[in-house]
């Protein structure tokens, strides 16, 4: 990272400090958060040929996620339902997205989720290395969303591989790439979407036959609005999820005092939700969103222009200082309003309840399932690389629950 303006010890008069950085940089890619903190001290706004300019002060990503009107979430010409809207054609679809995540339907899925991830605790071996990306986070991300959206289990491992070649062709910036990735994508769920239409009334009642019912402006939804709504669930589940439950699992091994306190409070849905929640402040699972100026506006004291792009570093927002203190620090009193995990404004995540109870499910079947959960110092822990955020790599010992 290189400063293209004076130092902060010696600035030029009245000209805005920023910083020329490369996001692909090995240094960055091997400790992504590590990065946004040692930059965000540096410079309220930085700027890289990948990312356009990047926000890392929490005051200043909130306002570009909720000011709508100056930052625009319309960042591509493909279709992107609804997240890629802006009002009011978002309000149309994202009223038709909220019924998929209402409390009455995530709680109707609390069973299914905690076998699913109960299952998947069995198997794991006690009291020797467990392989937590590969052999549970992975999975349970898959079998979960298959298991919400009535996808067949013969998707399972397509979506997988579908996810891996998905974050290198982002990494990579490879348009050609991406473009690829997508098609492959839609292919997959055309087809889903051709079979339960032959089906008829014998289709599964299931969410994505629901959403294929769904109407805007007195016409059913067309297949590229459904392929783009189920791509969009897709990679927040497979990707945030998987990378989420490899974040809490880590953070249980590496601080007992956290683990003791949760093993406490298995029973108390809200304060594990709101631990869950510290945790994933503290790592953020979801590294960024974009952002398109829309009208002039002035961010860390440098003039933005309509067109210019904007990447908002949540990654780097839910660990500011000036909100935070030590950002390191958990703490569960903190206001619940700061904790940009989900988003925030017209666009935060509706799949936040669901979300939560996932990794509720998740994290009481593990603590009920061991004694322990401690590091594995015969391995070294690898954190994923930009787009994807917590662990590539990473082996903890779940030590076997004693009688009495």
């Amino acid at each position: 990272m290189t400063s293209d303006t004076p130092s902060r010890d010696n600035p030029a008069p009245h000209e805005p400090q920023s910083y020329e950085w490369d996001p692909r940089a090995p240094e960055v890619l091997d400790n992504q958060i590590a990065a946004y903190d040692a930059l965000r001290a540096r410079c309220p706004v930085a700027h890289s040929e990948q990312m356009g300019w990047s926000l890392l002060r929490h005051d200043d990503v909130l306002r570009a996620a909720t000011q709508t009107r100056t930052f625009s979430a319309v960042v591509s010409k493909h279709v992107a339902v609804p997240n890629g809207m802006d009002p009011p054609e978002h309000t149309v679809y994202r009223t038709i997205v909220d019924r998929y995540f209402t409390q009455e339907v995530v709680d109707a899925f609390e069973p299914a989720c905690r076998a699913i991830a109960a299952d998947l605790i069995a198997a794991l071996p006690r009291d020797k290395p467990a392989d937590i990306v590969n052999d549970l986070a992975e999975p349970f991300a898959l079998q979960v969303q298959s298991a919400y959206l009535g996808w067949p289990e013969r998707l399972r491992e397509p979506l997988r591989e579908w996810t891996l070649s998905n974050r290198r062709a982002t990494a990579s910036g490879d348009r050609a790439a991406t473009a690829a990735v997508a098609e492959q994508f839609d292919g997959y769920i055309t087809g889903l979407l051709d079979e339960r239409r032959a089906m008829g009334d014998a289709a599964p009642d299931d969410l994505t036959t629901r959403l294929m019912k769904e109407q805007v402006d007195g016409r059913v939804l067309d297949d590229g609005e459904l392929v783009s709504i189920l791509r969009n669930w897709t990679v927040g589940e497979l990707s945030t999820i998987s990378a989420a439950a490899g974040i809490v699992v880590d953070h249980l091994a590496e601080h007992p005092d956290v683990q003791s306190l949760m093993r406490a409070k298995a029973g108390s849905p809200a304060t594990l939700d709101d631990a869950v929640d510290e945790i994933l402040r503290i790592h953020p699972p979801l590294i960024s969103n974009r952002r398109v100026v829309a009208e002039p506006t002035e961010i860390g004291g440098r003039q933005f222009e309509p067109g210019e792009r904007l990447t908002i570093l949540w990654a780097s927002a839910n660990r500011d200082e000036d909100v935070f203190g030590d950002p390191n620090e958990f703490r569960l009193d903190r206001p619940r309003e700061d904790n940009l995990l989900y988003g925030a404004g017209i666009h935060v995540c509706p799949g936040a309840p669901l979300a939560r109870l996932e990794l509720r499910m998740l994290t009481q079947e593990l603590l009920a399932a061991t004694g322990t959960i401690t590091p594995d110092r015969a391995a070294t822990s690898q954190y994923a690389s930009y787009p994807a955020s917590g662990f590539a790599e990473l082996s903890v010992i779940l030590g076997s629950v004693t009688e009495g």
